[in-house]
């Protein structure tokens, strides 16, 4: 056992994990959440081929042959969205997004020359948006918040000087609710015309409010590679296998609801089943002078496999037993520069570019995941005084322009309509700002 030696160091790691797992430390801007050390924020996270320190467990376990002795590694990042849109039904709407807070920990111990084990806790995936609820895009969506924490021991074999191979299981537990509107007064008609003995409104109905929410686990695995060609030049490879979550246990909530339509709307119960992507980073470092070292990447997600988000009722709602929602996203590239500077043996500074493709194609773009290419520039700096190590970061991520224009909006409406109801078209705008800070100690 990695603390037989070390009561102490034992009840630590306890009262850290029992903090990040709290639920108060959950969620993040958009859905892939790749802050997970301020080392690697501040050099953009193109660190998969030179050593962060324990963080190293996240971007590439094979990096932990070279964090020498026993180390510990906590850290949180400040996420902030600054995100509108500008309706071409005219006017503009602001997201009643706050600051976010994801969180990771790290243990990892070099056991001998060859080998290294390690611990992780992280947020790999988190969503955290609102709008107004009388927001013109309510029909779609009001509110999603999404929480993924994933316990992922890894280990890591230096095969020879040059080639280290490691391996890692993931057990990932996830938390989500969603929330939206229903355009009553439509679903009352739409009943009223196929027979029910409804009286005719004299008045529009006020929206039902919509809540969906739900937990699950699923498993599976990293892997990872490290091949140091030269002194100079190393090359590292990492892998995340996608993530199957059964959510079997969700609660559909509905208030609002008119009384004629109690039995429309029923509180039930609900399961659905999500599919979190795999991955696969590469990147090459340099280093170019002794102090200065600079690592080129890329990085793979399978959000192709992300096809649709199917919901099944215990008790039919409006008489239907399945929603299903389309997703139909795109796989997607990203690429990053990123590089570190050590001024002398206490201080370094980082610095990072990254460029990431969207995910989510034209005819399903809507307000709750508003994703867009996106740029992101990076400045961090570390400091090392005798076992410890502090690392600071900021971060701007600039999503470009993206106009929405396609016939997602009113479902309800538009079968009422015979037609589609298209909502919340327009031009959308995000600005994400992050301030990350980690603190590590060396056994």
């Amino acid at each position: 056992m990695f603390y037989s030696n070390n009561s102490r160091l034992k009840r630590s790691v306890l009262l850290i994990l029992l903090v990040l797992a709290w639920p108060l430390t959950a969620g993040a801007s958009g859905f892939g959440v790749f802050t997970q050390g301020a080392s690697g924020l501040g050099q953009a996270n193109a660190v998969v081929a030179h050593p962060t320190g324990p963080s190293s467990l996240y971007f590439n376990p094979a990096l932990l042959n070279d964090v020498p002795g026993r180390g510990i590694e906590v850290g949180t990042t400040g996420i902030y969205s600054d995100r509108n849109v500008t309706l071409n039904s005219g006017g503009t709407e602001d997201s009643d997004d706050g600051w976010n807070f994801p969180s990771t920990f790290y243990y990892t111990h070099q056991v001998n020359d060859r080998l290294t084990a390690g611990f992780g806790v992280f947020f790999p995936f988190g969503l955290s948006n609102t709008w107004d609820d009388d927001y013109e895009g309510r029909y779609l969506g009001t509110s999603g918040e999404v929480l993924t924490m994933n316990i992922n021991p890894a280990v890591s074999w230096r095969v020879t000087d040059r080639l280290s191979l490691a391996a890692g299981f993931s057990m990932l537990y996830m938390e989500a609710t969603l929330e939206s509107k229903i355009n009553q007064t439509a679903a009352y008609t739409i009943l009223q015309n196929q027979g029910a003995p409804l009286p005719n409104l004299t008045a529009p109905l006020a929206d039902v409010d919509q809540e969906f929410a739900g937990d699950g686990w699923g498993a599976g695995y990293n892997l990872g590679l490290l091949y140091k060609f030269t002194d100079r030049i190393s090359f590292g490879a990492t892998y995340r296998s996608h993530i199957d979550v059964a959510i079997n246990s969700a609660d559909v909530d509905f208030d609002n609801v008119h009384p004629f339509l109690g039995t429309a709307f029923p509180e039930t119960a609900a399961s659905t089943d999500i599919r979190l992507p795999a991955q696969a980073t590469a990147g090459v470092a340099f280093r170019i002078t002794e102090p200065l070292v600079i690592e080129v990447g890329v990085r793979w997600e399978d959000w192709e496999s992300t096809e649709e988000l199917k919901i099944e009722f215990d008790a039919p709602v409006l008489g239907q037993t399945t929603n299903v929602t389309p997703r139909d996203w795109d796989a997607t590239w990203t690429y990053n520069i990123g590089g570190q500077y050590r001024v002398n043996e206490t201080w370094a500074i980082n610095a990072g570019y990254l460029y990431g493709k969207n995910a989510v194609p034209d005819n399903t773009f809507e307000p709750i995941i508003p994703d867009t290419d996106a740029h992101l520039f990076t400045l961090g700096a570390e400091a090392g005084f005798g076992p410890w190590t502090i690392a600071g970061a900021f971060g701007y991520e600039h999503h470009e322009a993206r106009t929405k224009d396609n016939r997602l909006g009113d479902p309800l409406g538009s079968i009422l309509a015979g037609q589609p109801i298209s909502t919340a078209n327009g031009e959308y705008e995000s600005d994400i700002y992050l301030v990350g800070l980690s603190v590590g100690y060396r056994f």
